[in-house]
């Protein structure tokens, strides 16, 4: 099962269209989204072609295979207009006998683990920052992101194939990545 992971939209309609061009080509089943999907938040600039309104409107015709996280920018004024779910603070989920953590990354991070067994997988966003690797007896992800990347990385979103995590700019390059490993449970 081929999955991609994108986070912080930031309200910006060319990055989201660029997104949703990049995932109806890359043959995934899933888009999952970790948070800070609509606002720009106050401690950013707005990105490129902030429309908010016009995001609403690409992501809900992708509703039936969105996976979102709620992220520290978005509200319940952002669930009445998304025809998706937004407002979990966290997912469970398993793919390619691979188990993910999922969340936004302002609670639960690298620094502060949730509750997590050897070989799981914490995936997240919020810092703007891609990341794939070991620590300890866990992985940690983060997919950077797609319309405000900060330390000098591109625009990026991943892709899950099978058990290869691959980080890729919004041009397509390969950034980083990382072959995870499944747990026998």
């Amino acid at each position: 099962m081929k999955i991609l992971f994108a986070s912080d939209i930031h309200g910006s309609a060319y990055y989201c269209k660029r997104l949703l061009e990049l995932y109806e080509a890359s043959g995934a089943e899933r888009l999952i989204l970790l948070g800070d999907i609509l606002y720009h938040g106050p401690r950013n600039d707005l990105p490129k072609e902030y429309a908010p309104k016009k995001v609403i409107e690409m992501l809900n015709q992708h509703k039936n295979e969105i996976y979102a996280i709620r992220g520290n920018c978005d509200t319940e004024v952002d669930q009445m207009v998304l025809e998706f779910p937004i407002m979990a603070d966290y997912a469970l989920l398993c793919f390619n006998g691979l188990t993910f953590y999922a969340t936004h990354g302002h609670v639960y991070n690298q620094d502060h683990l949730p509750p997590m067994q050897p070989g799981d997988i914490l995936i997240h966003g919020h810092t703007h920052l891609l990341k794939a690797e070991k620590a300890g007896d866990i992985t940690v992800l983060n997919p950077g992101s797609v319309s405000i990347p900060k330390g000098g990385n591109p625009n990026t979103y991943a892709i899950l194939d099978g058990s290869l995590f691959a980080i890729c700019s919004l041009d397509g390059n390969v950034v980083k990545e990382i072959e995870l490993e499944r747990t026998m449970n």
